[in-house]
């Protein structure tokens, strides 16, 4: 038959990951698979908020709203916006992927700009959509270049994936307020801000009304919650939010109510608060303990945080792909998240920090 080919590839992880399994079963040998993007310092606690919720009710069992359950989307104002924002600048969606496919095919702009090191499923996305993608090197070039962006779009990911960087919020609100001024639209994705903060972070509450801003945000790391494939795009750009809902609509139909449900739960009940609040803190004790460790032992690629602070569930360390994949540690060379960088990012490995703390340390002592 006949088909439109898209040009776009798997992840790269998925072939890792498939490389891993069979060498695995192989050898009879486990591996740490610091490859996958996955919280695993602990689980979250689910079962005492599910158990008070009613799985007989029309809200469980109908068709949802296309653009989400009132509930949710006004625990996401209170929550993230501090009801600083309106229900209709919240859309439900599937997943943070989901959400910036949705946002990439809505927007009209000349190109897409990208970190020099970007997660490699923006490229893959926007491929699909046939956008034109461009790199920029960082936030102070976007300030100084701004009117070079004026028919973009720029994609800013902090903490940073790969690299797990985090930059200055004055210096994030100083970039996002040059460019949306200058009429660039200014892509904001950060799910893994809220692992190491909560409702007291004002960060969203002082860029909500900005006109040119698309905030793209995910429970899948804040709240351990891949599975549920859950997330949000807020916009206070009504024609955007007009076209988005279409789209959303006949892409989806409505997004899982119980899934909607839950985080609601999570977000507005006591219960569900002390069931998030306990996840977060857990895994970022984890995940600063796994990176001190691995900056004390002289792991940890110091170059790329002389200006940034790691504190993502990533971190570049200083061993390849190989290196790693030797002493039984999954990973993914840094090169898979460059463009014009592949050479020099050969040598260097991106790897998850999310995991148990002993694990980690018992794996990395064998190098």
């Amino acid at each position: 038959m006949k088909i439109n080919k898209s040009g776009a590839k798997y992840s790269a992880i998925v072939g890792i990951g498939e490389r891993i399994r069979k060498i695995s079963k192989e050898t009879n040998q486990d591996f740490l698979l610091l490859n996958r993007g996955v919280n695993s310092v602990c689980n979250i606690d689910l079962n005492s908020v599910v158990s008070e919720m009613d799985f007989n009710t029309n809200e469980m069992q109908v068709y949802p709203p296309a653009m989400g359950r009132p509930e949710l989307r006004e625990a996401i104002n209170k929550h993230y916006f501090a009801d600083k924002s309106l229900q209709e600048n919240i859309a439900i969606c599937g997943g943070g992927m989901s959400a910036l496919d949705l946002v990439f095919q809505t927007i009209n702009v000349e190109k897409i700009c990208l970190p020099d090191f970007y997660w490699g499923s923006y490229l893959q996305v926007m491929k699909i959509r046939n956008v034109e993608s461009q790199n920029y090197t960082s936030l102070s070039e976007l300030q100084k270049n701004s009117t070079k962006y004026k028919n973009s779009a720029v994609v800013i990911c902090d903490p940073n994936n790969p690299i797990g960087d985090k930059q200055t919020d004055e210096e994030l609100l100083k970039t996002i307020t040059v460019l949306n001024n200058i009429g660039a639209i200014v892509i904001i994705d950060c799910p893994y801000r809220r692992i190491f903060c909560g409702s007291e972070d004002e960060f969203f509450h002082k860029i909500c009304d900005f006109r040119n801003v698309i905030i793209v945000e995910s429970f899948s790391k804040s709240l351990g919650l891949s599975g549920q494939r859950l997330g949000f795009i807020h916009s206070c750009d009504q024609e955007f939010m007009d076209e988005l809902g279409i789209r959303l609509m006949y892409a989806t139909n409505g997004i899982n109510a119980f899934s909607q449900l839950l985080v609601a739960q999570l977000l507005s009940s006591e219960k569900g608060q002390k069931v998030m609040n306990d996840f977060k803190s857990k895994t970022a004790e984890g995940i600063c303990k796994n990176i001190e460790y691995l900056k004390n032992r002289g792991f940890l690629a110091d170059e790329f945080y002389k200006k940034s602070t790691p504190i993502g569930i990533f971190v570049i360390v200083n061993k390849s792909e190989e290196q790693l994949f030797n002493a039984h540690i999954g990973s993914v060379s840094l090169s898979y998240f460059t463009r014009d960088k592949k050479e020099y990012a050969s040598k260097y490995s991106r790897i998850c920090v999310s995991v148990p703390h002993q694990v980690l340390v018992d794996y990395f002592n064998q190098l």
